[in-house]
């Protein structure tokens, strides 16, 4: 059967490999406005040594604003011909975009020399032999004392040769060529950066939704194995006619879903919500063995406003009331304490003990379980907080078994 995608999901094809066209246009305006407005700045400076400023500047206006247009066109260029290349080929059709760019504006200004206006600022050498140059605009007069001077005008591009203007336009586009080149890689850099960044920022965040579903998949472990041991019990308190017993499991039971379910499983809550929910798993299982488990919880309140994640204690304490209480027909002691060690650690202990070991060769092995408790906690803490937790656990001296966590923690200040 043929079903439609929904609409936020994605499709990974041909056009899904290269960035939209265009994406990059603030970063690119950025650069281009940025370099433009150094060269005003310089060329302001330049204009305001001397003593006629303005037509100075008035004759760089067509120069920038031409410049300005050429330099977004071979963005355009850049961002049209290589999209999706690498960087090789954005490099080639920058240097030849620079190249057409530097040789049109040469030839623009080339060919708009005649519309520029004469600056008015006189220039005076004193030379050596008493000869005084002065050079005003286009023409160059030389003052001999009483003699006459000689006035000598500098011909127009348009009154020289082809050959000489082709030349003077090659040297002009020569100057420009560095400048369109030196932006082109200012751009290509700053793009080659923000690429490397985009993809630093998707790789964190890919690790991250790896870790979240891994947390997740390790969360969802415990309320099945949890359910499947309860739902056991409560078939046994049907069947040997505990009704009441197996409706007051039922209750908390209940209870405790709605308690776990509601957090988020890749969520923190303080030890005082983690050690509330264990109380309500224990008194579930205080009615399976009402006369034979006993609860000790030794948590300071100075520690209760601590953050671990959400149901972690979960598994251990299942395995404690498992393998404690299944190997015995005694009263047993379940108990939990915390303790801070050290500032910004936390070291919750788990432990069982009382009662008589079983030794009748006749008892049949304990079952091997789903294999989530000790492992799962672990897998948990390892994706959470990678080397700085641990986790240790052993048999007692006396008898009974102990597991301890040691975690990374900060306190819930609200």
């Amino acid at each position: 059967m043929n079903m439609p995608l929904p609409s936020d999901r994605l499709v990974l094809g041909s056009s899904a490999l290269a960035p939209p066209r265009f994406a990059d246009w603030k970063l690119a305006m950025k650069t281009i406005f940025g370099f433009w407005a150094i060269y005003c700045i310089t060329i302001v400076a330049r204009a305001f040594l001397g003593s006629d400023p303005l037509t100075v500047l008035a004759n760089k206006v067509m120069t920038v604003s031409f410049g300005i247009i050429l330099t977004i066109l071979l963005y355009a260029a850049i961002a049209s011909l290589s999209r999706g290349q690498s960087m090789r080929r954005k490099a080639v059709v920058a240097g030849i975009g620079s190249l057409l760019a530097s040789a049109a504006l040469a030839g623009s200004l080339v060919m708009s020399e005649g519309h520029l206006k004469t600056s008015r600022e006189e220039i005076r050498i004193q030379a050596r032999d008493g000869v005084v140059l002065v050079q005003k605009g286009d023409q160059v007069r030389i003052e001999r004392g009483a003699a006459d001077p000689v006035v000598f005008s500098a011909p127009r591009l348009t009154d020289l040769g082809q050959r000489e203007q082709f030349r003077v336009a090659a040297d002009t586009a020569v100057v420009w060529l560095f400048f369109f080149a030196a932006w082109s890689a200012v751009y290509l850099a700053a793009m080659s950066q923000q690429q490397a960044l985009d993809l630093q920022k998707r790789a964190a965040a890919a690790e991250s939704a790896a870790q979240q579903a891994q947390v997740r998949a390790l969360r969802y472990q415990v309320n099945p194995h949890f359910l499947f041991n309860t739902l056991n019990s409560l078939s046994s308190l049907v069947m040997t006619g505990r009704s009441a017993e197996a409706e007051e499991m039922i209750l908390k039971l209940s209870t405790f879903f709605r308690s776990s379910l509601s957090t988020d499983p890749t969520a923190d809550v303080s030890l005082a919500e983690e050690i509330e929910l264990q109380r309500l798993y224990l008194d579930i299982e205080k009615v399976r063995f009402p006369r034979r488990l006993n609860v000790e919880i030794d948590v300071p309140d100075a520690l209760t406003s601590a953050r671990l994640p959400a149901l972690i204690l979960q598994p251990i304490v299942e395995n404690a009331i498992k393998y404690g209480l299944g190997n015995t027909r005694d009263k047993v002691t379940l108990r939990i304490a915390a303790e801070e060690p050290l500032p910004g650690r936390l070291r919750i202990e788990i432990s069982n003990f009382g009662g008589v070991a079983l030794k009748s060769p006749r008892r049949p092995a304990p079952p091997a379980g789903t294999k989530v408790g000790l492992v799962n906690v672990a897998q948990r803490l390892s994706a959470r907080f990678g080397r700085a937790a641990a986790v240790e656990h052993g048999p007692l001296n006396g008898g009974g078994y102990k597991v301890a966590l040691t975690l990374p923690t900060s306190r819930d200040d609200g």
